[in-house]
């Protein structure tokens, strides 16, 4: 009977020490499947194709995925959209003043790669980059549309004439930055805003624009940076310079269509002399002193590169500053 006994308690004790094994494996393959999960489901979703954006453009359309990363810009302007959206290019056109790029940028630009001019871009440079995305322009490089689509998706502007924000939206589209290229254009108009309730008064002063280029001179219009700036202001222009078009360029018998209650003008000066030289024989013929705005020292010159040339959201912003300080001064 003690036998019977012993025996029974053995086996007991056996089964028990046996029962437990199995329970800690059983713990230890559910821990360790649970410590695979995340490395399973990261695999998982790294191997999950990333969601393709269509863009439409000047060209065409183009399928773009994920963020880009290396973007090459070739437009001055599209230089200032990226930078305002936080998007610093691996490669850029040179500014049309600087060396290479304009001094209101240029600290922003510290180790951007020159990839040419907005007119001849370097396609080898370019493709030494290795960018993922080429921004450019219809009016300035659709002979080589083709070419640069080879080395990267390539999306296209249409136009650089006047309405800059469009440019900068479809700038904004490309690079999946939607949201944020709406608050830069909701700050700028803000500061338009600002700008009218402030000086209400004087928006009625009629403002000539005039630019002097290396022999030439020209009037400028509404379908300009400059203009297209005004027009949303609410700035009145002189009846002659009042037209939907981009400028004139005069000879000094039509000096007297400089006329207005204030002027600004600019020069586009590139280092040889010409403009200035062309500035400097116009302001001093007896027709132009003979104009009541530079009677009553309402002429000012202004910075072409901000006025005109660079022609982005960061000169627009610049422009303004401008405006505000010229009209504070008024009396």
């Amino acid at each position: 009977m003690r036998l019977n006994t012993y025996y029974k308690r053995s086996l007991f004790f056996l089964i028990s020490v046996l029962l437990t094994f199995a329970f800690l494996l059983v713990g230890c393959g559910s821990q360790q499947q649970s410590n695979e999960q995340p490395k399973e489901e990261q695999k998982a979703k790294s191997e999950t194709p990333t969601e393709a954006r269509v863009i439409e453009h000047a060209m065409g359309k183009t399928e773009l995925k994920g963020t880009p990363e290396r973007v090459v810009i070739l437009t001055n302007e599209g230089t200032e959209a990226l930078l305002a959206l936080g998007v610093k290019p691996v490669g850029a056109v040179q500014s049309w003043i600087g060396e290479p790029w304009y001094d209101h940028i240029k600290a922003d630009m510290d180790g951007v790669t020159d990839v040419g001019k907005e007119s001849q871009v370097n396609l080898e440079a370019i493709a030494a980059l290795n960018p993922d995305l080429i921004i450019g322009n219809k009016m300035r490089q659709e002979k080589v549309y083709q070419q640069l689509s080879a080395i990267a998706p390539t999306v296209f502007s249409e136009t650089l004439r006047g309405e800059w924000k469009t440019n900068f939206e479809f700038y904004a589209k490309a690079l999946g930055k939607e949201e944020e290229g709406k608050k830069v254009i909701e700050n700028f108009d803000q500061r338009i805003s600002a700008f009218k309730e402030k000086y209400a008064d004087k928006l009625n002063l009629q403002v000539s624009v005039v630019r002097f280029m290396p022999g030439k001179t020209r009037i400028y219009y509404n379908d300009t940076f400059s203009g297209v700036i005004f027009k949303q202001i609410g700035i009145s222009r002189p009846e002659t310079q009042n037209k939907e078009a981009f400028a004139d360029e005069i000879t000094k018998e039509r000096i007297p269509e400089m006329e207005g209650d204030l002027m600004f003008y600019f020069t586009y000066e590139t280092g040889d002399g010409g403009a200035t030289n062309q500035e400097e024989e116009w302001i001093n013929d007896p027709l132009f002193e003979n104009l009541n705005v530079v009677k009553n020292s309402k002429t000012f010159k202004v910075n072409d590169v901000i006025w005109n040339t660079a022609g982005g959201v960061k000169a627009a912003n610049l422009l303004l500053d401008d405006l505000d300080k010229f009209y504070s001064e008024l009396k």
